[in-house]
């Protein structure tokens, strides 16, 4: 248990990236959670949302990976939003609150779901440069559990931990992946009982994506070859939502790429954002990427 926790990498994050709290709602209980690394003169940065299980910092490889190559990325755990429209209209005062009139967004399963909701909810003044799916869905029926979400607000932390942690398969694996489901679960154990059934409602309440709301947006979805909690017919159905997507798959990665895979998926990441170079809408530093040792070597 714990290797990630005490991993040097993450010490070295703990002990140089701040971690910052900001109100962005009238109740000042709703406290938005934000690490914040690579040039704050990038005003179209990346921003990552976990998934119901994680925190802003299960991103901490991309935030300290992708900042040394020029970007400017953010990890984000919100705050208690019992529906999709509060999400919305917190996260936009989030943006207005940070200057920032477009950004990136990499969303990890209901990360994914929120950013796709974000990016319909702004589609007439969009907010959205583009987005990353990774293992992600677009309607929450899938969980079979939209009866039920109405009554997460009063469930027990613990059965709504084992509701979770139903999807996280301990069975013989890659050792990197079993660790990323250890990190998860000890970010899991930290969450509150309001706060996990805020996540969960969202994750289940009835509600779906209109895709052709983001027709402009590109997007890349991320996903991988081997168990994860979405079955190959949901991944099938986001290929369908998203025809023109580009597809960035890894062969291992477990629910968590991002944690156990990080090297594979901050390429993607950055093969991603590769369109937008030169642009209003670039999320690295130029000046930093030309003095970069091996910046000419890219994958396409």
């Amino acid at each position: 248990m714990g290797e990630i926790q005490n991993s040097q990498e993450y010490q070295s994050f703990r002990s140089s990236v701040p971690q910052k709290k900001l109100v962005v709602d009238d109740d000042d209980k709703k406290e938005w959670t934000m690490y914040d690394t690579g040039p704050r003169h990038i005003k179209c940065p990346l921003i990552c949302l976990p998934p119901a299980s994680g925190k802003a910092e299960v991103f901490f490889k991309q935030l300290l990976q992708l900042s040394t190559a020029g970007f400017r990325v953010i990890a984000v755990e919100y705050p208690i939003y019992w529906t999709m429209k509060e999400f919305c209209e917190g996260f936009k005062r989030l943006l207005d609150h940070l200057q920032l009139d477009k950004v990136h967004l990499f969303g990890a399963s209901l990360g994914g779901f929120l950013a796709q909701k974000f990016a319909e909810y702004t589609h007439k003044s969009p907010r959205v440069a583009s987005l990353i799916l990774c293992n992600s869905f677009y309607e929450t029926s899938i969980f079979q559990q939209t009866n039920s979400a109405p009554t997460f607000w009063m469930m027990p932390a613990l059965f709504l931990k084992k509701m979770v942690m139903g999807n996280f398969d301990k069975s013989l694996m890659d050792p990197e992946i079993a660790d990323s489901i250890d990190f998860m679960v000890e970010k899991l154990d930290s969450l509150t009982q309001q706060e996990l059934a805020s996540r969960l409602t969202l994750n289940c309440m009835n509600c779906y994506v209109e895709p052709q709301k983001l027709s402009g947006v590109e997007v890349t979805i991320m996903d991988v070859f081997d168990d994860c909690a979405l079955s190959q017919e949901v991944r099938e159905e986001m290929y369908k939502c998203y025809p023109n997507a580009k597809r960035a798959h890894l062969k291992h990665g477990g629910n968590f790429p991002y944690l156990s895979k990080s090297l594979e998926v901050n390429i993607f990441i950055q093969i991603h954002l590769k369109v937008f170079d030169d642009t209003q809408y670039s999320a690295k530093s130029v000046i930093q990427d030309e003095n970069r040792p091996g910046s000419s070597n890219s994958v396409e």
